[in-house]
């Protein structure tokens, strides 16, 4: 099923495109949330030529996109976002919002789908690479600031990040022991034990071990010894 995404879907696509997908999700995900439309002619379209208008505001030459790739180069974006205490968003940064956000202050207009990076789902500083041209790439210094403060350093930005992906890493799995790690296992105990006089041969041992005159002899010195 054709439709048209009013918001960057990740792993699907960005706003304005028509993509194609499986009914299902289409009916049970994307039109309940608003994340798309059901992708008539007249919509697709409309679609078509707001990308003609945008098109032609984007850079047409090897010059033109050196000059946009030079004013790029002075240009931060700062986006102000809800995060939780270990900086992971409430939500995401997407191409189209770093779009949006160079032509409403900065009137350049880029093709959102040349930036070359996934959703930014953490606070941080970013370098964020546009492709403006063949051979002409510009990257842009982005801040995802947790609303109503300002980012720490960037110490503490990798250990909130490592302290983050420690608590959504799977549990690791205990290892069983099979039947030969548990009799070695076994064994091994039993002999340091020994060695420290915590563990006596029973009988059945030393029977198991010495002849028999040997035996006896063993025997008769330990009753010798129960009776002192």
């Amino acid at each position: 099923m054709e439709v048209i995404l009013r918001q960057d879907v990740d792993k699907v696509g960005l706003r304005g495109e028509v993509v194609n997908v499986a009914r299902g999700y289409a009916r049970n995900f994307l039109l309940p949330r608003g994340l798309a439309d059901e992708a008539t002619p007249a919509r697709v379209a409309e679609v078509r030529k707001v990308e003609e208008r945008r098109t032609h505001q984007e850079a047409k030459t090897f010059e033109d996109a050196q000059a946009v790739a030079a004013r790029l180069g002075q240009v931060e974006l700062r986006f102000d976002v809800k995060a939780g205490p270990t900086g992971s968003l409430f939500g995401s940064v997407t191409p189209t919002d770093i779009a949006d956000e160079l032509w409403s202050r900065h009137k350049v207009r880029i093709d959102r789908r040349k930036v070359q990076l996934d959703t930014i789902k953490r606070i941080g500083r970013f370098q964020v690479p546009i492709e403006l041209f063949t051979d002409v790439t510009a990257e842009v210094r982005t801040l995802i600031v947790p609303e109503g403060g300002e980012l720490p350093p960037e110490e503490e930005l990798e250990a909130m990040a490592a302290a983050d992906e420690a608590a959504q890493a799977p549990p690791e799995e205990k290892h069983e022991l099979d039947l030969d790690e548990l009799d070695a296992a076994a064994l091994a105990q039993e002999a340091e034990l020994t060695a420290s006089g915590e563990l006596q041969p029973s009988r059945q041992d030393l029977a198991a071990e010495l002849p028999d005159d040997d035996f006896d002899r063993a025997v008769d010195a330990g009753s010798s010894e129960e009776q002192s």
